[in-house]
């Protein structure tokens, strides 16, 4: 359909993966076909980049990559290009901890890039957050004291019954200085982030740097945390999979992350002639 250069963005979990965390052989070879006929491929997610950077390598990209929804936008390979990390202040994160533990939650962890710190030693948290082998170890033991830095991002472990009110009083109280986004299913993980953050920004960014207008930029995405960045792209592609919200502002929906959403709908858009691996 279309032959100009274009900016293509991936969310991760939910999109360009399966649910057994792998890139599908038909949709890797659509966007190697892709990246072959000029377009550009970035990852743009909510994690961070110790656990996007080996997707990123797999797909051979060089190219910058948005981690923590717009928090961090870097670039893996080139020191050169200028780093835009906007944390949340300190103080702010610690209120946040001590109004969490006053509703009831099991755990909080903070992040700040690459090194991540958990209030309280928890089996269940370490195994969601699996550790790649040169990862930085996790520094265990109460926010207040540990967190020296101002995070990027904040993630809440919350008791089931508990997520409403939590979101409430995020909202009544901190909402002129955060963003918070529910995780999608099996996690109910809260993440929060400084305010203005979102996806949309980053790819943004990335779009003005290589100069590709809104119009020729194609984003994907599943849940809500993808709701900016699927609004502000001109061609903004949900998940079969998606929340029913994302769904509604998306230009296209093309079929889930089990069935190479992605690989079909960049086969047909961008006319690719993919055939798997």
């Amino acid at each position: 359909m279309e032959k100009k250069q274009h900016l293509i963005a991936l969310d991760l979990d939910g999109t360009l993966l399966t649910d057994d965390k792998v890139i599908s052989p038909l949709t890797k070879q659509a966007i190697l076909q892709a990246k072959e006929q000029g377009h550009i491929v970035i990852i743009s997610t909510g994690r961070p980049h110790r656990s996007s950077i080996g997707y990123y390598q797999e797909l051979g990209l060089n190219t910058p990559m948005v981690n923590f929804n717009g928090a961090l936008i870097h670039h893996p390979y080139d020191n050169k290009w200028r780093v835009l990390h906007n944390p949340m202040p300190k103080r702010t994160a610690l209120k946040i901890v001590d109004a969490c533990y006053h509703i009831g939650v099991y755990n909080v962890m903070a992040e700040v890039k690459d090194n991540v710190y958990l209030d309280q030693y928890d089996e269940k948290i370490l195994d969601i957050f699996k550790m790649a082998p040169n990862d930085p170890p996790f520094t265990i033991g109460g926010l207040k004291n540990k967190l020296q830095d101002d995070p990027t991002s904040l993630l809440i472990y919350p008791m089931e019954n508990n997520i409403t009110a939590l979101r409430n009083h995020l909202n009544d109280y901190h909402a002129e200085l955060i963003e918070h986004r529910k995780w999608g299913a099996p996690w109910n993980i809260i993440e929060i982030v400084k305010k203005g953050m979102n996806k949309a920004v980053g790819v943004q960014k990335v779009a003005h740097y290589y100069h590709i207008p809104k119009e020729r930029i194609i984003a994907f995405g599943d849940e809500d945390n993808d709701l900016e960045m699927i609004e502000y792209a001109g061609v903004g592609v949900a998940m079969a999979n998606a929340i029913d919200e994302l769904k509604s502002v998306a230009n296209h929906i093309t079929d889930t992350n089990e069935q190479d959403g992605i690989g079909h709908f960049l086969d047909r858009y961008l006319t690719l002639n993919t055939k798997a691996m």
